[in-house]
């Protein structure tokens, strides 16, 4: 994981989703999967589009669920690949831990980011965190 204080990717052009998801709306899920796969439809790495919406589950999902304010989703497609970011109102950082083999489908988001992302870390701001990934184009 690595720390960031400072979110400076491609330029002010890229192609951007920007999204508010509603405190505790579990609904907002597969809503921001379809945003995101929309924004990817042209990016030209299917089975990187398909990583990117299963990554980007998971932080809104831990958003949603691990705190009680709204959260929001950031995509921006650029030069160097994608990078998805959602930021939330709590302090409380996420922890990667691994998860136990009775706890169901819990306490798996984070591992899945570690394997899965090119790079992942936390940004904090001014109240709250931003947790995000990158996928790089040029993998396919």
């Amino acid at each position: 994981m690595e720390e960031e204080t400072d979110s400076a990717q491609d330029g002010a052009q890229a192609p951007q989703l920007n999204r508010v998801l509603g405190r505790a709306d579990l609904g907002e899920v597969p809503e921001a999967r379809r945003a995101l796969r929309e924004l990817l439809r042209h990016w030209g790495r299917p089975g990187r589009a398909e990583v990117a919406e299963l990554l980007t589950s998971e932080l809104v999902t831990n958003a949603l669920v691990h705190t009680d304010h709204d959260a929001i989703l950031k995509a921006t497609v650029g030069r160097r690949g994608l990078r998805v970011e959602v930021r939330d109102f709590a302090a409380l950082r996420p922890r990667l831990c691994a998860p136990k083999a009775d706890d169901g489908t819990h306490g798996r988001g984070l591992v899945l980011v570690q394997s899965l992302a090119d790079a992942w870390g936390v940004r904090a701001h001014g109240v709250g965190k931003a947790v995000w990934f990158e996928l790089d184009a040029g993998i396919a």
